[in-house]
């Protein structure tokens, strides 16, 4: 006799019986879910219980369903085009694989069971066409749909609006249903112009006679749309309603904050707006909460390191500290750091300037001037908390560097950044802040020092033979038509840029019991350097050398981050 099929449990029932989510966070989640009326699996989601992952892995397992991975998705461009976007954004649907001589397609789908989009789909494809849903993530097929079919906010048609006034139908049928003043969707317009090209910051920058609208993609500024002047009054009252900053004041710098809702997921902005001769330049820093967290295995670490940086977040206390120029991506470490060791087992509170990703189970505060709490006196109050784990958002001075040693020294785990330009050139800072060196001692665990260099674009990266000055500034020893390198090209798929997408090369160095005796009696940097070189510290050039040995990057980009004079002497 065959074995008859196993009951289907209910999602929440089935997560709680593999141990995913516990009674009490279902409970929170069906009590949602009857306030709100959306799906259980996306609440669950939201409210920080589970990943989009798991609950596909778990409903695909339950449903006996093939599902797929939506984050390396590799785009067919025919399947693309045998469903219309408002067909795949109304049904929650992704083609992902056409297969012509089969005719079959694979189709990422939300709700597998959703019998009227499944009907609807093959009735207008034909029957020579055979559909096969595949169980996907209802946010990763929605920022599918934006990314692979194009984007639709028509900045031009917008632009066109003002300089004609004809009505742009196109723009406002993406943006809203009603009609609003075009110069209000020309701001939202390119706000989410710019977190779809991956960029960091948007800047708007006012000269005599125009407006220069500039993103940084990848860290380098790229010019993208020159405005008349005429346009910035207007599109300045609008940014800074949206912000909540005060549209009379037009004298003194003001800082505010924007929270939109972009491809069926948070973006927030951190905005900051200048007086200058010409007008008030503004810069939005764009904190895309999705690309917030990397767990730790994916930040790129060399093998050594990460074995390393995992040792030391085994010790219970002491300070980490993570250095870099603004915008190397610290923040993003300390985030994934703290995902790393996250558990009900221990207590985590932040303080930071402001809370920049929200993290569940992590009790995160913003330093505020109108409660009157600093850095210092946060650490001060969080000490009464009962924390395990302590987040400062940065180390700036005397006072708040006293009160992170004194928590580090009491049994706490401490992480922070600092702004050097090495992980040696951190005990330098802190002796130059006022930290004591007999205070330093034994209570750093570690530093990390850090840079993001872009990735070579793997469709038009060009290989060549290095020559003789770059295999010395390498280290390369032998025949060097053995040894490839890449050079950047650029191509279509990276808008002409060679390079598409950042990666991180970092250096670590942990403390010894040789290092903190010489950080006790005030040694130079050279004795610490060369102690720590015997310790096996490999520095940050090293890292970057390694990303240009395995075809990740190109010789031109380290020398941009890096110093490699050094290696020429």
């Amino acid at each position: 006799m065959s074995e008859a099929p196993k009951p289907k449990l209910p999602l929440g029932a089935l997560l709680v019986s593999k141990s995913i989510i516990s009674e009490d966070q279902l409970r929170i989640a069906l009590l949602e879910q009857k306030r709100t009326g959306e799906p259980l699996g996306k609440l669950l989601s939201v409210l920080g219980f589970v990943t989009e992952a798991t609950i596909r892995e778990a409903l695909s397992e339950n449903l006996n369903q093939q599902s797929v991975d939506m984050a390396h998705l590799i785009v067919d461009v025919h399947a693309i085009k045998l469903i219309p976007k408002d067909m795949a954004k109304r049904y929650k649907v992704f083609p992902l694989e056409y297969d012509k001589k089969l005719g079959n397609l694979n189709l990422a789908m939300s709700d597998t069971s959703n019998i009227v989009a499944l009907d609807q789909i093959r009735a207008m494809l034909g029957k020579t066409i055979n559909v096969n849903p595949m169980l996907a993530g209802e946010g990763e097929i929605q920022r599918a749909i934006d990314q692979y079919y194009g984007f639709e906010l028509s900045i031009d048609g917008i632009l066109h609006e003002i300089e004609t006034g004809e009505v742009d139908y196109k723009s406002l049928q993406v943006i809203s249903d009603e009609y609003s003043q075009p110069l209000v969707r020309l701001v939202d317009a390119l706000l989410a112009d710019g977190v779809q090209r991956g960029a960091s910051d948007i800047h708007f920058e006012p000269e005599q006679f125009f407006l220069r609208i500039r993103y940084r993609i990848d860290g380098v500024l790229r010019q993208i749309r020159s405005l008349h002047k005429t346009y910035w009054p207007a599109m300045v009252v609008r940014l800074k309603v949206m912000s909540g900053m005060n549209i009379a004041e037009t004298r003194a710098p003001q800082d505010g904050r924007i929270s939109l809702r972009l491809s069926g997921r948070s973006v927030d902005f951190r905005v900051a707006a200048q007086p200058t001769t010409h007008g008030e330049n503004f810069v939005l820093r764009i904190l895309d909460r999705q690309k917030g967290i990397v767990p730790l295995d994916n930040l790129g670490l060399s093998d050594d390191n990460l074995t390393l940086l995992k040792l030391m977040l085994a010790r219970p206390d002491g300070i980490i500290l993570v250095t870099g120029p603004t915008g190397s991506g610290k923040t993003t470490t300390l985030y994934s750091v703290l995902n790393h060791v996250n558990t009900e087992a221990v207590n985590i509170m932040t303080l930071e300037d402001p809370v920049e990703y929200p993290m569940s189970m992590i009790r995160q505060t913003s330093v505020s001037e109108a409660a009157k709490m600093d850095f210092a006196s946060g650490i001060r109050s969080m000490m009464r908390q009962d924390p395990d784990i302590i987040l400062v958002g940065e180390i700036r001075d005397a006072e708040t560097a006293e009160m992170a040693f004194r928590a580090a020294m009491t049994g706490h785990q401490v992480f922070s950044t600092l702004h050097t330009n090495s992980a040696i050139g951190a005990v330098p800072r802190l002796l130059d802040i006022g930290i004591l060196p007999d205070i330093m001692a034994g209570n750093i665990i570690g530093v990390c020092a850090q840079r993001l260099i872009r990735k070579l674009c793997n469709k038009c990266k060009q290989p060549y033979e290095p020559d003789p000055v770059e295999a010395r500034i390498m280290r390369l020893s032998g025949d060097l038509a053995d040894t490839k390198l890449y050079r950047s090209v650029g191509c279509e798929a990276c808008d002409f840029q060679g390079y598409k997408g950042r990666i991180s090369i970092i250096e670590i160095l942990k403390l010894n019991t040789d290092i903190d005796e010489l950080i006790a009696r005030r040694a130079t940097i050279k004795e610490l350097k060369e102690i720590a070189l015997a310790s096996g510290f490999r520095p940050l050039v090293e890292d970057g050398i390694r990303r240009v040995l395995d075809g990740t990057t190109s010789l031109d980009e380290i020398s941009r981050v890096v110093d490699l004079t050094d290696r020429i002497m």
